[in-house]
């Protein structure tokens, strides 16, 4: 049985969809480390979003996006469900040594992809760079490694949520935020709003 996943994984009889989803991605990592980034893509397209399936997660803040830890993968990964309320955005962040995958399951989001700000000796602190932008429809997924560079999330909606599901191998507890005026680097831990449904006790 796969520890906090919500059925027994090899009877899959009386599972939903997303259960289903939870578990085989942790199958991917019962064995190795290693990561194929296209077949963790093609997973998480194959599921087609239901929201009774997954609403348990959600949780609503006006003032800011929130984070709801759904598996934390045996330390291997992190998959999360973040709710997104109209034209809320995320800052312009980094993903250290983590892939980051996102799958749109409700609503319409815009992710846009910045280039990493040079450290070299004297180079200061400047605007960020865009190097692309896109628009996520539902199921739609995207990826995103330090080596691709930073994004900021944004609904762009100003009369409905959205709500996304992101998984990040390995699972990371900070990460740098940059202004987009200086590229100023500043460091934001990571919380959780809910885990398992449940709300976080601080």
């Amino acid at each position: 049985m796969c520890t906090k996943c919500p059925y027994t994984c090899h009877d899959t009889s009386d599972a939903t969809e997303f259960s289903k989803l939870i578990c085989e991605v942790r199958k991917e990592f019962e064995t190795t480390d290693r990561i194929n980034v296209d077949r963790i893509k093609s997973i998480l397209a194959g599921y087609k979003s239901n929201r009774i399936e997954w609403e348990k997660y959600t949780t609503w803040d006006h003032h800011r996006y929130t984070r709801n830890l759904v598996d934390e993968g045996n330390g291997k990964y992190n998959m999360m469900i973040l709710c997104w309320g109209e034209s809320q955005v995320s800052p312009v962040h980094s993903h250290p040594d983590s892939n980051c995958f996102v799958k749109l399951l409700s609503g319409v989001m815009q992710e846009t992809i910045f280039a990493l700000p040079s450290t070299e000796p004297g180079s200061g602190s400047k605007k960020l760079v865009v190097k692309g932008e896109q628009q996520l429809k539902k199921d739609e997924v995207s990826y995103i490694h330090d080596s691709i560079g930073l994004h900021a999330m944004e609904n762009p909606s100003h009369t409905e949520g959205a709500v996304t599901l992101h998984l990040y191998v390995p699972p990371y507890m900070e990460c740098d935020v940059y202004d987009i005026r200086t590229g100023k680097i500043s460091t934001s831990s990571m919380t959780f709003t809910t885990k398992g449904g449940l709300p976080v006790v601080t």
